[in-house]
């Protein structure tokens, strides 16, 4: 029997004896088909009730033939099959691909005609000047990863086409494409994180990257964390939210897969530091938007900062996912196995952990050669050590190893915590301008004879002040209630 062509329904002969057709008349929310069906006693009579349906649900796919441009097609296949099975932040990146790349270029051509040459000339466009915005920043042409990611895109749409019976073939099965490179992963040394701690605390980010240090979670992850989440009788962090931007706008999302959901454990001293930051918190995230009050953080904002610490710490220059690789190449060095590791930082599997960290660094590679000498070989040796200088040498070694670092002490003072300026010879003044219950800026001051005074008296005011603001909010969202 011949298959029906796309869009035509199915009819088959049921167990009862009677004749029934089905065809799709939209699509759900997850992509998958909505269909109706009509019964009748013979099989002419049900072509005849399902062409009527047909007719009656005027169905949108009647546009879609062999002969329709490969663009619409396209748009037609993100918005029914894809779309709705995406994350709203791959999304965006979906949405790029095709509307900026792949319609413009080749949207008009026959989705019937389409051909590898047409598949290979657009990737080589996409190339050599395929970039619309930011030209003078990055060049004409788009990157590898960006010209692999449109084939990606190309050859999953053309693949459902022929599923649908559209095309007999997909011509984006064997193209030529740029190599695929593994981005350079970097770590940072221990004495890099000791100078980029001191100088992120002189700048008021020392919790935010100390927890990141600590626990490799995604930045995301770390700014969708509610007070709520963390359980300082247990030393549980529960992860269950993050935080993406959308366009111009910031949203809290599920994190990324289901496998990031999950509870860690934090050390003590990580409790501790928490549980003191805690004490200045004004609303019910952990690292709330300095700019917008109640909200969390905008992603992007940390990208500036987080630069200017690592410039100012002496640091190479990393990404910040770099920290969380940072993270679990500390973790393996000290002995945490792969699965463990991979549950921690919310991989789909621990193949997925093992394919990303394969690299083995120089210090795991000798203590594997040292431990199979010894058990093979049965020799005594150890972990090679250097030849230590005399006690004269020693001491200067000492003194110069690991030179004290002192932090970069910008201008402007860290948020919250007010300012201090010299009014005459004998007198500083310190001012506190927080917002108040009601919306309102309100301004409170302190003085002293010393600048040193005038600060302890205003950390103990904002102190007093930040409580008294907290607990006119509790009782205002309980009268709300």
């Amino acid at each position: 029997m011949a298959k029906r062509k796309y869009g035509e329904g199915s009819i088959f002969l049921r167990k009862d004896g009677r004749w029934e057709g089905r065809v799709v008349v939209g699509y759900k929310e997850n992509g998958n088909p909505k269909t109706k069906s009509v019964t009748a006693k013979t099989q002419c009579e049900c072509k005849e009730k399902l062409q009527a349906l047909k007719e009656q649900c005027g169905r949108t796919t009647d546009r879609l033939k062999p002969d329709m441009p490969f663009g619409d097609w396209m748009d037609f296949w993100f918005q029914n099959f894809s779309k709705p099975k995406i994350r709203e932040t791959t999304m965006e990146c979906y949405e790029n691909r095709i509307y900026n790349h792949i319609i413009p270029e080749i949207g008009k051509i026959p989705l019937c005609k389409l051909t590898q040459n047409d598949l290979q000339q657009f990737y080589a466009r996409l190339k050599k000047g395929g970039r619309r915005r930011l030209v003078e920043y990055y060049g004409e042409g788009l990157s590898d990863r960006m010209v692999r990611s449109c084939h990606t895109t190309c050859r999953t749409a053309l693949e459902k086409a022929v599923t649908e019976g559209l095309i007999t073939t997909n011509p984006a099965i064997g193209c030529r494409l740029p190599p695929k490179k593994a981005k350079e992963m970097q770590v940072l040394t221990q004495d890099e994180i000791r100078r980029f701690l001191i100088q992120a605390n002189e700048e008021g980010y020392y919790e935010f990257f100390l927890l990141e240090l600590t626990t490799g979670m995604r930045r995301g992850e770390i700014l969708g964390l509610q007070w709520k989440d963390v359980n300082f009788a247990t030393g549980e962090l529960h992860i269950r939210r993050q935080v993406v931007k959308k366009g111009a706008q910031t949203q809290i999302t599920k994190p990324k897969t289901k496998s990031s959901i999950r509870t860690l454990i934090l050390p003590p001293d990580m409790l501790d530091i928490l549980a003191e930051h805690k004490k200045n918190a004004t609303c019910e995230w952990v690292f709330p938007s300095p700019v917008k009050e109640g909200e969390p953080r905008n992603p992007d904002s940390l990208y500036g900062r987080f630069q200017k610490i690592l410039k100012r710490a002496q640091c190479k220059k990393v990404r910040f996912h770099d920290l969380r690789h940072t993270f679990a190449t500390m973790a393996l060095e000290n002995g945490m196995d792969i699965k463990t590791l991979s549950a921690m930082i919310g991989h789909i599997s621990a193949e997925t952990t093992l394919n990303i960290y394969s690299h083995i660094t120089d210090t795991m590679q000798r203590q594997a050669a040292v431990t199979i000498d010894r058990e093979i070989g049965g020799t005594d040796a150890q972990m090679p050590e250097p030849e230590l200088p005399k006690a004269s040498e020693q001491a200067q070694t000492n003194a110069t190893a690991e030179p004290k670092f002192e932090p970069y002490k910008g201008k402007i003072r860290k948020p919250g915590t007010g300012c201090v300026y010299q009014i005459n010879d004998t007198l500083w003044e310190g001012s506190f301008y927080p917002r108040m219950p009601d919306g309102k800026r309100k301004k409170f001051n302190v003085y002293a004879e010393t600048r040193e005074q005038c600060e302890a008296k205003l950390a103990e005011m904002i102190a007093e002040k930040k409580a008294e603001i907290a607990e006119e909010k509790a009782k205002r969202k309980e009268g709300a209630d």
